[in-house]
């Protein structure tokens, strides 16, 4: 565990307490749906939530809108991930934050902890929710900005985070037992796009993307070519499409290897730059990680349960 509940959170205990200041919510706006739901996690009922980008947007190359644009300025505050992955709408962002309190919570990470992109010159790859260790490395500075707009809710806030941080740590260790039954020989994930390099780096998997950090990279035909000799000679037995990419590539994969001979299926569908259905389990980030994590064992012949971590999965591929 990276990060110490100990040295940075108060007791849970406090969870259980309604704020005073509850019939006045801190009204944020939140650029993608793991930050809105990270907010609403550690803000509870002190926080009401709008995320902009819903299931299967891409935040690479999302563009605020005019409705975005009076939504953020009217909020109380506005939470957005950085790290370069809101691409389009970073240099809005930037300067809306010389006028109102916005957030780029990834920005806070320790910049040791993050893997150099290989798209962009001095940034790093954004995907850091991949790996629920550096997740909660973004969980301090949530509970910072919250409480600096509403001081009064500092107990609940960090009693609140230190219960998600709870939840974090129980996923990290039911991800690492799940993924560690996977054979030596099927530890291979590849996507439509380079989305899973934490992933890979928390739990020894060899990750290949299509593309690259970026869903505006081009997939050339060599790229392509490539992938599918290697699919065809290692004897891959599954890729994986992704909720918020075209599929486009990762089927001209699937029918260059039958034509070399080599039979690859699609493992399942993943979600990289955007959660499940808002309401539903996979629609939080705890159930988007447990989908990924279930999806790819299960695909790669681990012997794990279709439901997940809680039995609160529909059924994973």
């Amino acid at each position: 565990m990276l990060l110490s509940r100990r040295s940075v959170l108060a007791s849970a205990a406090a969870m259980v307490a309604t704020p005073s200041f509850a019939a006045s919510k801190i009204n944020v706006v939140a650029s993608t749906g793991m930050i809105a739901d990270l907010v609403r996690a550690i803000g509870g009922t002190g926080v009401e939530v709008q995320a902009l980008m819903g299931p299967g947007v891409d935040p690479h190359a999302y563009r605020q809108t005019r409705s975005d644009i009076v939504d953020m300025t009217r909020a109380d505050a506005v939470f957005w991930h950085g790290l370069y992955l809101e691409a389009q709408m970073e240099e809005f962002l930037l300067d809306l934050g010389r006028k109102r309190p916005v957030y780029a919570v990834a920005e806070t990470v320790d910049t040791d902890l993050l893997i150099g992109s290989e798209d962009y010159e001095g940034r790093y790859d954004p995907h850091i929710w991949m790996d629920p260790d550096l997740w909660v490395q973004c969980v301090p500075a949530v509970v910072k900005a919250l409480t600096a707009l509403r001081p009064k809710g500092k107990e609940m806030f960090e009693a609140n985070a230190s219960a998600f941080i709870t939840e974090a740590e129980a996923l990290s260790a039911y991800s690492r037992a799940a993924l560690e039954a996977v054979q030596p020989p099927a530890r291979v994930l590849l996507t439509a796009h380079d989305a899973f390099g934490y992933f890979g780096a928390a739990y020894d998997f060899e990750v290949l993307g299509i593309q690259g950090i970026s869903t505006e990279s081009e997939a050339g035909l060599n790229r392509i070519s490539t992938l599918v000799d290697l699919l065809v000679e290692r004897a891959l037995p599954a890729v994986f499409v992704e909720t918020s990419v075209s599929d486009r590539n990762i089927r001209a994969l699937i029918e260059g290897s039958a034509a070399q001979g080599h039979t690859v299926t699609i493992g399942g569908a993943l979600f990289s730059d955007a959660m499940g259905p808002e309401g539903t389990y996979e629609g939080t980030w705890l159930g988007m990680i447990d989908h990924n994590v279930t999806t790819i064992a299960r695909a790669l012949g681990a012997d794990v349960p279709a439901t997940g971590r809680l039995g609160r999965l529909k059924g994973a591929a």
